[in-house]
This record gives structure tokens, C-alpha cells and sequence, in this order.
């Protein structure tokens, strides 16, 4: 039998979460860029998250790929032409001479508190690029 102290510890957790949730944007849903050119990606989070921030990058039918933790901290194997920065609600992801592989959607999750959040912005490539 489930003790009633249990269920009212997940119904608190339940309205924690839904009521305490940090809201993440990014505007707009998406940015077209040229090779070799400069793309960056804003992130904006409702309240102070630190540097609780990181950045992925996910092409369709693939697993996300982490790219910078801790806000700046770029991840092992990622090239030093991404960058990220900021602190606290407002954020940034630099990728510098942008190459046809970098077009993918990009993802900037916070892990200040549960339930973790997220939000993504797509570089697309520029039509010249899409031709055969």
C-alpha cells in the first residue's frame, strides 16, 4: 500500500515543477548563413541560471551531440571555431566560418533546476548551397 506521505511528496514535486519551471527562448526559429560566415545563436532564460547552460547540436535522425557545458565550456573534439558565453539569463553560441555540416538545429538546455528546460534554433544553408 502507497503511504499517503509518498503521494503528497510527488504531488508537491508535481507543482514544483509546473509552477517553478524556467522558460527558455530563442527568437528567430531559425538564421540562414553563408560559408564562411559568422552565425550566432541568442538564448534567453525567464530568471538567473548561472552558468547552468548547455549548448547541442542535432542533425535530423541523429542523437543531440553536446558541443558547450557550463555555458563556455566547449566539450572534447568540438573545434575552437564554436565558442559559447554568458551568465545568468542571457547566452550566446559562436560558430565562426560556418561550413555546410554545421547546418543542424542547436539546442540550448538549462540545468538550473528540474524539470530541465530547453530551446533550438535550426542554421539552415542557403538555397545556393541546397541546389544539385
Amino acid at each position: 500500500m502507497v503511504s499517503l506521505r509518498y503521494l503528497l511528496s510527488v504531488f508537491y514535486l508535481f507543482v514544483q515543477a509546473s509552477h517553478g519551471e524556467i522558460v527558455m527562448t530563442q527568437t528567430p526559429g531559425y538564421i540562414s548563413v553563408s560559408p564562411g560566415e559568422t552565425a550566432t545563436i541568442s538564448c534567453t532564460a525567464s530568471e538567473d541560471i548561472g552558468n547552468a547552460l548547455d549548448w547541442y547540436k542535432q542533425k535530423p535522425g541523429e542523437r543531440p551531440q553536446l558541443l558547450i557545458y557550463g555555458a563556455t565550456k566547449r566539450y572534447t573534439g568540438v573545434p575552437d571555431r564554436i565558442t559559447g558565453s554568458g551568465y545568468g539569463s542571457s547566452f550566446k553560441l559562436t560558430i565562426r566560418e560556418v561550413s555546410e555540416d554545421d547546418a543542424a538545429n542547436y539546442h540550448c538546455i538549462q540545468r538550473k533546476k528540474f524539470p530541465l528546460t530547453q530551446c533550438f534554433r535550426v542554421i539552415q544553408k542557403p538555397s545556393s548551397v541546397l541546389r544539385n
